[in-house]
Formats: C-alpha cells, structure tokens, sequence
C-alpha cells in the first residue's frame, strides 16, 4: 500500500494564510512547488488540488476550502470518487502536542481533539489513515497566557516559524518514501533526522 491522496489542513483566505492551523496547507504549498504541479480549485470537491506523480506513482495533492472543521468533505468526496482507500490517504496537520521543529509520522489514532482530523474520520468512516503532524507547540509549553484557539489562528512568532519550516523541510524529504508505500522507513528518517 502507498500513499495517493495528501491533504494539507488550513483555513482558506489571507486572514489565515499565516496562522499555525495552516501548517498542512504549507507543506502542500512547498510540496506542489516542488514538483512544479499547480494547485487549482476544484468546485466539486471545495478544494484547492492537483494531480502530480512521485517514484511514477500518481498523487493527488488535497487543500479543503472548508474551513477546519468540515474537511471532510472535501477529503471524503475526493477520495470516493477516485476510489482511493482510507490507508492511502496521509493528511498533514498542525500538531499542539510537539514542539515546534518536530514532525511525526504515524497511522490511525484518535483525533486529539483536532476539527480537521474529526471531520476526515467521521467522512472516511475510519481512524485508519495516515498522519503527518507538524509541531507547533501548545501555549502552556510555550509560556502564553493564550488560550488554544486563539494560538492556532495565530501566526507563529519568528523563532517558531524556523522551526515550523525546517520541519517540514524535514517532512518533504520522506514524502517519495511514503507514495512508494516505504513507511517503516520515512518514519524512521523523519524520527530521528
């Protein structure tokens, strides 16, 4: 089994380009960049998308234009009409419980509270989909006096924004690895790199 479809999770529109619930839509930004794919709307599934190949494989690159709380609309319909199973799909997302500069590969698991990560799950029918999780912190560990939803829809302050791009610098090294269906290895890489 490898990876088809990568959803990034974000909010849509300038006001939240920067904040940190954005941090999946940056990676998918970089990624796309990277492979000179062009993401376009897609009405018919509210998201930003394109289709693109890594190792010959065909990928699917997924931005819901939901809004968090209902990307699974967008990865739900996606993933139905193109037939693509819920163990095909890695959705990368902020991640309040590691730090800022860490990222984690992992299967299956609760949502952690996450709107984004609820909606897919509830769309899917299933827990059992991949997880990229960028760190970005929690305010408690952080030092703010913020609470958690007003972090998120923050932007990040400069230290941490460094942080937040070298792990998803991190993060895009291991993404061939995961479309040939290599994750005892990406997440050995991306663990310990």
């Amino acid at each position: 089994m490898s990876i088809r479809l990568i959803v990034g999770l974000g909010n849509p529109g300038p006001d939240y380009e920067q904040t940190r619930h954005n941090a999946g839509f940056w990676l998918v930004d970089n990624l796309a960049n990277s492979l000179g794919a062009r993401l376009q709307r897609e009405t018919r599934f509210n998201a930003l998308m394109a289709k693109t190949a890594i190792a010959g494989k065909e990928l699917w690159l997924l931005e819901p234009q939901t809004y968090m709380n209902r990307s699974g609309q967008s990865v739900g319909g996606l993933a139905r009409f193109y037939k693509i199973n819920p163990d095909e799909v890695l959705v990368v997302h902020d991640e309040l419980d590691m730090m800022p500069g860490v990222a984690k590969l992992k299967k299956g698991g609760s949502s952690g509270g996450h709107n984004g990560l609820k909606d897919i799950t509830a769309a899917l029918g299933t827990q059992d989909y991949w997880r990229l999780r960028i760190g970005i912190g929690h305010p408690r560990t952080l030092s703010l006096q913020q609470a958690v939803a007003d972090f998120v829809l923050h932007r990040p302050r400069r230290d941490e924004q460094l942080l937040i791009d070298e792990a998803i610098e991190k993060s895009l090294k291991i993404v061939p690895l995961v479309c040939e269906g290599k994750f005892p290895l990406a997440t050995t890489q991306l663990h310990t790199a």
